[in-house]
């Protein structure tokens, strides 16, 4: 199974772009088990978001239904524990969250992180467009920290859903290669993506090392 997360701050397409992802890999006659974001499930019932004593709680059953997932060629998960530290961090000063999270992030083959070019779409369980940037940077550091590779997607309806399937594309026919050779490894199977934008991985990690350096 190759597992893969897709990470972002709020209104930056993740649900869309998941169901996108799943409704395209389907259609190639792939099975696909997609695992729908619990914080929106949680918030529905409630009523309500979330206080910081819920937030570990949220995380847990995020990752225990991912755990769950029925088996089939790839998992589209529509964020992970590691979006739930960030915004606990965040709001409520509280970044007990993270050595967790990172750990279970490891066990994805591909994170793509979604890019701020969207617009903003009002929804009464975000904060607004202001927080866009404060958690997209949050989150970069995140990953850079926990030296775990990830993929900036960028662009509009089909573009977006493109741009992602082309850096999923990249790192199956990897592992397929990896496989042929008799040594099968997803982790192992480097994959690099550029375009008009400069979405190139590299970049932003060097971008972000740079600054946690300083």
């Amino acid at each position: 199974m190759i597992k893969i997360a897709l990470l972002g701050a709020e209104s930056t397409g993740k649900t869309q772009l998941a169901a996108a992802i799943t409704a395209s890999l389907r259609s190639q006659g792939h099975s696909v088990s997609p695992i729908s974001e619990t914080l929106r499930q949680w918030c529905d019932q409630a009523g309500r978001t979330p206080r910081a004593d819920e937030q570990l709680a949220i995380a847990q059953t995020h990752t225990a239904r991912i755990a769950q997932a029925l088996p089939a060629t790839y998992l589209i998960a529509d964020t992970t524990a590691l979006m739930t530290a960030v915004y606990s961090d965040l709001l409520f000063g509280d970044d007990s969250l993270y050595a967790s999270a990172l750990e279970q992030q490891r066990g994805f083959d591909v994170t793509l992180v979604m890019g701020l070019d969207l617009p903003w779409a009002a929804d009464p369980q975000r904060d607004g467009p202001h927080s866009r940037a404060p958690v997209d940077a949050a989150l970069r550091v995140a990953l850079a920290r926990g030296h775990l590779p990830y993929q900036v997607v960028y662009g509009k309806d089909i573009a977006r859903t493109r741009n992602a399937l082309h850096a999923i594309e990249s790192i199956a026919t990897s592992a397929d290669r990896i496989y042929a050779r008799g040594r099968f490894s997803l982790k192992s199977a480097a994959w690099v993506w550029n375009c008009e934008k400069c979405s190139d991985p590299e970049c932003e990690h060097k971008l972000f090392s740079g600054l946690l350096n300083r």
